[in-house]
């Protein structure tokens, strides 16, 4: 039983994973991606990675284990309110701007997150809009999740979480959005039903040439992203990603992103938030 990857199948496998997801796999991720991959081992009862690297490439199994392998090495981190800041500017400046820009009739506010992973993100946007529109009427709004992962994506659209997770979120809204699990052994909470009808979750890869998502998105977030992909496919997804803004629409890094060298219409408003010219 091989219990690691050698250096010839690791690299044929960081090569087919940057190929399809932009993500750098650098040799010092290989415990990492051996610590994930043994569970798809297990599932496919596979004794060492010779043998899974074998059903890969010599067996004609990449296509078929394709999915989970992506799955399996991504990297899915997220939490309700993660970066707070970009929430307030969302309610406080980005929304009024962007209402005040809209033509007459037009009082619809379309909202895209990324990088989803298994819905934190969206669903706080959900939570922040909603709340808004309670106090100021007039607008409406939709929010579309995309994530590379069918894992996460599951996870999204059932919207159950550790109720560790719970803890950024503001105390009203915790009432007000959040059921926890009526057994307490269980340590659950779950979106409240009127929540995740505002969101829509779809499968995408930011590799991918094309993007099957309207051209007048006003709000794009892709935080703590690029930071896994070279200066080349970074450029190329944001690019992509602007094809999608409208004109006044802001785009929303994560703190630790910059756009440093991308030739875009974008300036910025404050650290991390772009608005398109």
């Amino acid at each position: 039983m091989s219990e690691q990857l050698n250096e010839r199948d690791y690299q044929r496998l960081a090569g087919i994973i940057q190929d399809h997801t932009g993500i750098r796999m650098p040799s010092a991720k290989r415990v990492m991606v051996e610590g994930r991959l043994r569970r798809r081992l297990r599932a496919l009862d596979i004794s060492g990675f010779d043998d899974y690297c074998r059903f890969l490439f010599e067996r004609n199994g990449l296509d078929s284990e394709f999915v989970h392998l992506i799955d399996a090495v991504t990297t899915n981190k997220t939490d309700f309110f993660r970066e707070p800041n970009h929430f307030d500017f969302l309610r406080d400046e980005a929304v009024p701007a962007l209402l005040a820009a809209q033509p007459p009739g037009d009082d619809m506010i379309r909202i895209w997150s990324a990088a989803c992973s298994t819905g934190a993100e969206a669903y706080t946007i959900a939570m922040v809009l909603t709340d808004l529109a309670r106090q100021r009427s007039g607008f409406r709004f939709s929010i579309l999740g995309t994530d590379i992962s069918t894992v996460v994506l599951k996870q999204a659209a059932t919207a159950v979480y550790p109720a560790v997770m719970a803890d950024p979120i503001p105390p009203e809204m915790r009432r007000n959005y959040i059921m926890e699990a009526r057994d307490k052994t269980r340590c659950e909470i779950r979106v409240v039903p009127e929540i995740r009808r505002l969101v829509h979750f779809r499968q995408l890869n930011l590799m991918d040439e094309r993007y099957p998502v309207d051209r007048d998105v006003d709000v794009i977030f892709l935080r703590n992203v690029l930071i896994y992909f070279d200066k080349k496919t970074q450029h190329a997804v944001l690019e992509r990603l602007c094809g999608h803004l409208r004109p006044g629409g802001f785009l929303i890094l994560g703190h630790s992103e910059s756009m440093a060298g991308a030739r875009l219409r974008l300036r910025q408003v404050v650290p991390t938030i772009f608005r398109r010219e």
